[in-house]
């Protein structure tokens, strides 16, 4: 008896302080209403229209009055060897980004940030960091443009050095697209990610770097030893950030670079839906779609984040 009043009186002070606080911070909590609005109306409302994957959706009877089909369309999706196709692109092509941008995007960062001259350092921040902002829909018909085969850059100094006898369509070639799509994301993405790590390592304490000078560390132990054990919990957050995302490699990069010549290497799930959903109108199906993909990156993230945990707790985001 003793231990339940002690609880509920520890429970009743946790109340009144935090009652206390929002009192005392509520012009906070006020500026905290509108995102929790956008929250709600944005990405809570819609769940809404999961249950049309269960459902011979028409639109003409709405959600409600379509007719129930129960696991009817993930059963389509498994037996279309389409499906894994397209599953096994993205699956590629998303695990190949991580591996290629992830190391560079940290290997970068530190390189900037050991820059000495700040007027070169803000110039390269500015030049790599401006293609963020390019839209994929330019930066797809400059590639195209690029290695054109008629008055592509690319082909034309191939085609002079002598390391081929005639110009290659390489947007065409099945085997180029991966490596073209590896390649332009990294440009055009690197210079945007390393802004979190660059935070990060602002946040680290100069002392650190001070006495591992005093102890006779160069500046590549300073880095192997002060700032890469410090943006440890800023790495191990992001990658599995990314690892969750390892189901979506993202509509706009792929729509912009792939055309049909490439689909048996290019498709992906985010194109396929696109073709399923906008194109031939099977909103249903394309739902169940979705949801298998979202139940999966919870599975990756929540995995990711127990892996986390297991090495070092400091490094779970949850």
């Amino acid at each position: 008896m003793k231990e339940i009043e002690i609880t509920k009186e520890i429970n009743a002070k946790n109340n009144k302080t935090l009652i206390s606080q929002m009192k005392k911070y509520y012009p906070f909590y006020l500026f905290l209403i509108p995102a929790l609005i956008i929250v709600i109306l944005f990405s809570y409302v819609p769940m809404y229209g999961i249950i049309i994957a269960f459902k011979d959706f028409k639109m003409a009877r709405g959600i409600l009055g379509s007719e129930w089909v129960g696991l009817a369309h993930f059963q389509k999706i498994f037996s279309d060897p389409n499906f894994y196709r397209v599953l096994f692109n993205t699956i590629k092509l998303s695990v190949l980004s991580l591996v290629t941008s992830f190391p560079v995007t940290i290997i970068f960062a530190l390189l900037v940030n050991e820059l000495m001259n700040m007027k070169f350092k803000r110039v390269v921040q500015t030049i790599t960091y401006l293609p963020h902002f390019l839209s994929w829909v330019v930066v797809g018909g400059f590639v195209y443009q690029l290695l054109s085969p008629s008055n592509g850059l690319i082909n034309s100094i191939l085609v002079s050095l002598g390391v081929i006898d005639k110009s290659i369509y390489f947007m065409v070639e099945q085997d180029m697209f991966t490596p073209i799509f590896l390649i332009t994301n990294l440009w055009k993405s690197t210079g945007y990610s390393i802004v979190i790590y660059l935070a990060a390592i602002a946040g680290i304490d100069q002392g650190l770097y001070e006495a591992a000078i005093i102890d006779g560390a160069n500046r590549f132990q300073r880095v192997l030893y002060v700032t890469l054990p410090a943006l440890a919990p800023t790495i191990c957050t992001l990658l599995i950030l990314n690892i969750s995302s390892l189901m979506s490699v993202g509509f706009d990069p792929i729509f912009n670079l792939y055309n049909p010549a490439t689909y048996p290497t290019a498709d992906v799930i985010a194109t396929y839906v696109y073709r399923k959903g906008m194109v031939e109108a099977q909103y249903d199906l394309t739902t169940a779609i979705g949801l298998f993909q979202n139940v999966v990156g919870v599975i990756l993230i929540l995995f990711s984040n127990w892996l986390a945990r297991k090495a070092n707790p400091d490094y779970r985001i949850i």
